[in-house]
């Protein structure tokens, strides 16, 4: 069994963006909006400001009321949106349940879309355009790319349908010409579909959900899932005690998906900025 370490390949990412970044006579910037005070939110708008910062990029956080409404929202974004100085646009979920999120998330502009959930960006990565596909599926697209871990041909199991998880991940690992079965809530027999995956992801959030007689040998496993229990410990969906020894890789929780999926926020950020500099002529 081998580690699929996220963490130390999101290092190493960094480093190469670092030295890109300061390559650059401006620097990439991001615009993280934050509406309201949960604290999983907060922790994870701190997060990606501080990889920003890291890298060298420039992140613009937008500390909102819990009162702000929706129009007020949009109105931001429209003047994110026309500031040629903001790159990318991350709008922190869940909103408050006054704000409904798909008006939000459509109204980002496609080039600054990071978090790849416009319509737009969702249907290119669909048709295997080129595209911002969501940080998290990108991350572990990656993870099993820098591990060598060829998908063509082989039959991958997602646990998890979300717009933000799932099913992108199901569109890459088909543009990769794997063969995808997508499960989820309404799934029946569960264990019979995951028992067949060469390669299984989960991502739903349910500590332990995925058992050891629930994985064939050798299988690759990837934990999207993360959870913080009453006690305080951090666990992901899958039983990593018990599952780590019939795989041939595993990733971790905390360490896998992870520092993952903020550093392909980065990349994505990066992207941005690389493609209006030359929209605009003056990106060397």
């Amino acid at each position: 069994m081998q580690l699929l370490d996220g963490k130390k390949l999101a290092q190493s990412i960094e480093k190469d963006l670092a030295m890109l970044v300061s390559a650059c006579n401006d620097k990439p910037s991001l615009a993280v909006i934050l509406v309201g005070n949960d604290p999983a939110s907060q922790t994870y708008v701190n997060m990606k400001k501080h990889a920003c910062e890291r890298v060298g990029m420039i992140a613009r956080l937008y500390a909102l009321s819990s009162r702000t409404t929706q129009v007020e929202l949009l109105r931001i974004i429209e003047s994110l949106n026309n500031d040629e100085d903001v790159h990318g646009i991350l709008v922190q979920l869940p909103l408050p349940p006054h704000i409904e999120s798909n008006p939000i998330l459509e109204a980002i502009a496609p080039s600054k879309d990071v978090d790849g959930f416009s319509p737009h960006n969702i249907g290119r990565v669909r048709a295997n355009l080129s595209a911002f596909a969501p940080a998290t599926p990108l991350g572990v697209m990656d993870l099993l790319a820098a591990y060598q871990i060829k998908l063509q041909g082989q039959h991958c199991v997602i646990v998890g349908a979300s717009n933000i998880v799932g099913k992108p991940l199901a569109a890459l690992m088909l543009n990769a010409n794997a063969t995808v079965t997508t499960c989820h809530i309404y799934t029946r027999d569960l264990a019979s579909f995951t028992r067949q995956a060469d390669i299984l992801c989960v991502a739903v959030g349910k500590p332990n959900l995925i058992t050891a007689d629930m994985v064939k040998e050798g299988a690759v496993v990837v934990d999207i899932g993360i959870t913080r229990l009453p006690n305080g410990k951090i666990c992901g969906d899958v039983d990593f005690e018990a599952v780590s020894p019939k795989c041939s890789f595993i990733s971790p929780v905390p360490g896998g998906a992870g520092p993952m999926t903020i550093v392909s926020l980065l990349q994505n950020t990066f992207k941005a900025y690389e493609i209006q500099r030359c929209i605009k002529g003056s990106y060397a």
